[in-house]
């Protein structure tokens, strides 16, 4: 590593200004900034002295997310080998799903990166780390078949509309991962919903083999078509499940919970009431809601369906759109997991949920912090006004 620091010290003239390579300025400085923490400090007013910085906050994040992709992946390869009635060996399995994911985090990257690389050298400014996490989110909370020019166009447009607009890292009011999800869904959904897009029917470099016609139902599409209630059973859990590529297994997920918690990264406030919001709201259904599969669905399994855990681990508890304040972290995510539900037992359309109720309260994420400090203010005042009598 020492060797490596020398050689970027030895360079680095070239990219500052004046240099022969100034042009690529923030491309170097991002590529620096990703190998070593920077050593810059600020010279004046008050500031505050970390061991980490954004960066390495993220790569945590994306280390979180590995286990749920690196399940996605196999799982992929089992939906197919399944359902076109082939065999294959764990290796082949796994090999085919990273043969078919793999193309669309590069297709993530390679968008939303090169557009905030743009963006940086237009303002001269260093290429901000919040696409990191982003560009391994997309991929995982898209279904298998979704093109890959589909993927790009929602990309670029999330990145540039829901992010670059508002100021770039730390500056976006919606998740823009789920901006992308939803922009797919909306703009393209029989590619999004429906039974013909969760599981791959193609052959990848000799590996499964070609089905013309495939369809397959997600446990809650399921639910929501034909309204039964699909029996509960352990792959709802392992996630043997057709679903978008990184959602379907609790146990990955959970793994991932579990580093971000150790880390400090994730506030399990908000990750707790999320579950608390769910569990809740798919109660009242229970016992006052309509007569339909999805209101009569049990708690527990509306909880371990769909994006619900991956949403309330890695999406609510988004530090840059999420609520800030201690007690609005309860709030926001009780919020969240009560809308999901009420968004999958009242929209037939829409099964799913998780993704429309994050985005709507990121939009309240503000107004709650506001009324959190507000409401701490008020009793201040009042103490303080008891204290001088």
């Amino acid at each position: 590593m020492k060797a490596l620091r020398k050689y970027l010290d030895k360079i680095k003239p070239n990219f500052e200004e004046g240099g022969k390579f100034h042009a690529f300025q923030s491309v170097f400085d991002g590529f620096e900034t990703f190998l070593f923490v920077p050593n810059k400090t600020a010279k004046t007013g008050t500031h505050i002295h970390d061991a980490i910085d954004s960066k390495r906050i993220m790569s945590i994040v994306v280390i979180s997310l590995i286990p749920a992709l690196l399940f996605g992946m196999y799982n992929i390869g089992y939906q197919h080998f399944t359902h076109t009635g082939t065999t294959g060996s764990f290796f082949e399995l796994f090999g085919y799903g990273f043969l078919a994911v793999l193309p669309k985090i590069i297709v993530s990257y390679v968008v939303g990166l090169g557009i905030e690389f743009m963006v940086a050298q237009w303002k001269k400014e260093e290429i901000q780390e919040g696409f990191l996490v982003s560009g391994i989110l997309i991929p995982m909370i898209v279904p298998i078949d979704c093109p890959l020019w589909m993927l790009a166009v929602a990309t670029a447009f999330s990145v540039i509309f829901a992010k670059e607009v508002f100021g770039g890292t730390g500056m976006n009011i919606f998740n823009v991962a789920l901006i992308t999800r939803a922009f797919l869904f909306f703009a393209y959904p029989t590619k999004m919903s429906g039974d013909l897009v969760w599981v791959s029917s193609e052959r990848i470099l000799g590996l499964g083999q070609n089905v013309d016609g495939l369809t397959v139902a997600t446990p809650l599409g399921q639910a929501a078509t034909t309204g039964t209630v699909p029996a509960f059973d352990v792959d709802m859990i392992t996630g043997f499940i057709p679903g978008s590529i990184g959602e379907t297994s609790v146990i990955a997920i959970l793994l991932g919970a579990v580093i971000l918690l150790w880390t400090g990264i994730a506030s399990w406030k908000t990750m707790f009431s999320v579950f608390a919001g769910g569990a809740f709201m798919a109660l009242v259904f229970n016992l006052i809601g309509p007569n339909t599969a999805m209101a009569q669905m049990p708690w527990y399994q509306h909880l371990v369906l769909g994006g619900f855990c991956f949403g309330a681990v890695f999406m609510a508890t988004d530090p840059v759109t999420s609520a800030r304040t201690e007690q609005g972290k309860f709030i926001f995510g009780l919020l969240i997991g009560m809308m999901a539900i009420v968004i999958r037992v009242l929209n037939p359309g829409y099964p799913e949920g998780m993704m429309l109720a994050i985005l709507l309260m990121n939009i309240f994420a503000p107004l709650i912090d506001y009324c959190v400090m507000q409401n701490n203010i008020s009793r201040r005042e009042k103490r303080a006004l008891k204290s001088n009598q």
